[in-house]
């Protein structure tokens, strides 16, 4: 612990002064499984050499270069990333300091894209609940995360919201055969009341991710929304900041089912921890439109620093040459399986869920009835508090609203004895603090 004058908020903070593959190493001796790979970001594991040279490299040759530039870092980056990982459609890109920008900048394209094709009225963005996507004023206005705009309301715009897929609190049912259509059907009609030609675009996570814990939507839902968005000339934007780069077991969230969006917004996992980085990928369609108006897609200064894109493109490669995204299916599936083994029947597990490294679960006060403990109980801190003083990190979840997530996301590289390890003291966690 320190008493250093950190953070903004002061509290009791681990002090981390090494880290090496999947643990954390504390000032005062402790080694830390780190089962969330911080907040969800390590993919490929701590203390990677490699990743640790590219940089070095780099900002030895050359530090600061403006972004729309070219540097040996930045052609690595987008040859990565265009060889190995997005789609073909997806052929323009943004790169960003960070998820939050990287979200907003998929906004601000999908508005450009269509003041470009003169269709200036179509400014409102349709999002959900729960959901998360950033810290800036336009990205806490567009989450639904009732926790995070405390404080903040008199300055964030008010956009439509639609509910996210929530299975396990479904209001027709749990296992309801028109789950995926209930859900979607929200956004048809959401865009319907709002007129179609005022609606720019639909900003969502593929997999929610840890303001509602991992949930997976139905199967039908993404191929329905994909088929709205096209009746109606709406923009899919897909915020895989926390989903994308292996993270659920395919390259990206989405990749689960048969569609492909039209912006794709990436972070975390991109640079794997070793470097603040986000990324915005658009179609051919969006790109040229902009760029025959003549409108300028705006940089942010540190976007694309040459360090970071030089840590982004090892990191990649190292995903590629492993097959970590492969890993992250198997264990991912070994990771839920022992999950479910072990809270299948708990009185105070409500269901455990996700896809691939992204697992979580959600803790009630009564699982028959889904009742969940007070607010001010703080479930989930307790338990994740817990699991600390035993050398495991997990990561909380939710929204205030929606409380009492636990997420996973560990780095790819976990073994199964640490997969036993998390789910050990997960549920000595969980007794500890619900008894």
């Amino acid at each position: 612990m320190t008493d250093l004058n950190w953070p903004f908020i002061p509290g009791r903070m681990l002090e981390i002064v090494s880290a090496a593959g999947v643990y954390l190493h504390t000032a005062d001796g402790r080694q830390i499984l780190d089962a969330a790979g911080g907040a969800i970001v390590t993919n490929i594991g701590h203390g990677r050499a490699r990743v640790v040279d590219r940089i070095a490299e780099a900002t030895r040759d050359y530090t600061y270069v403006v972004p729309p530039w070219i540097t040996p870092s930045r052609r690595a980056l987008v040859e990565a990333l265009t060889e190995h990982w997005l789609p073909a459609s997806l052929n323009h890109i943004h790169i960003t300091s960070g998820g939050s920008e990287a979200v907003e900048s998929g906004v601000k394209i999908a508005l450009q894209y269509h003041a470009a094709r003169g269709e200036k009225l179509r400014g409102v963005i349709i999002a959900r609940s729960p959901s998360y996507h950033g810290t800036t004023l336009t990205t806490t206005s567009l989450s639904g995360h009732a926790a995070r705009k405390r404080g903040l309301e008199t300055a964030l715009t008010e956009y439509p919201v639609v509910p996210a897929p929530y299975p396990l609190r479904c209001p027709i049912g749990s296992d309801h055969p028109q789950m995926g259509a209930h859900y979607a059907d929200t956004v048809r009609d959401t865009i319907e009341s709002i007129g179609p030609d005022r609606v720019a675009a639909f900003l969502a996570e593929p997999i929610t991710g840890s303001s509602g814990g991992a949930i997976v939507p139905p199967d039908d839902y993404w191929p329905r929304i994909r088929e709205i968005c096209d009746n109606y000339g709406v923009l899919l934007i897909l915020d895989e900041v926390m989903t994308g780069f292996g993270r659920t077991g395919t390259p990206f969230g989405y990749q689960h089912w048969p569609i492909t969006p039209d912006i794709l917004v990436s972070g975390k996992g991109l640079a794997g921890g070793y470097a603040p980085l986000g990324g915005v990928y658009t179609t051919e369609a969006i790109g040229a439109a902009i760029d025959a108006a003549g409108i300028n897609v705006m940089f942010h200064t540190f976007g694309a620093h040459p360090a970071a894109c030089a840590a982004a493109a090892e990191v990649l490669t190292i995903l590629t040459e492993e097959k970590l995204t492969e890993r992250a299916a198997t264990m991912g599936a070994l990771l839920q399986d022992k999950l479910i083994a072990a809270f299948a029947d708990h009185p105070h597990v409500a269901e455990v869920r996700g896809r691939g490294l992204l697992q979580a679960i959600e803790i009630v006060q009564d699982r028959e009835s889904l009742e969940p403990y007070p607010e001010s109980a703080k479930i989930a801190n307790r338990v994740v508090a817990r699991a600390i003083k035993e050398g495991v990190f997990f990561y909380g979840g939710g929204t205030g609203e929606i409380r009492d997530i636990v997420c996973m996301g560990p780095p790819f590289i976990i073994e199964e004895p640490q997969l036993d390890t998390m789910v050990e003291v997960l549920g000595r966690a969980i007794d500890s603090v619900c008894k």
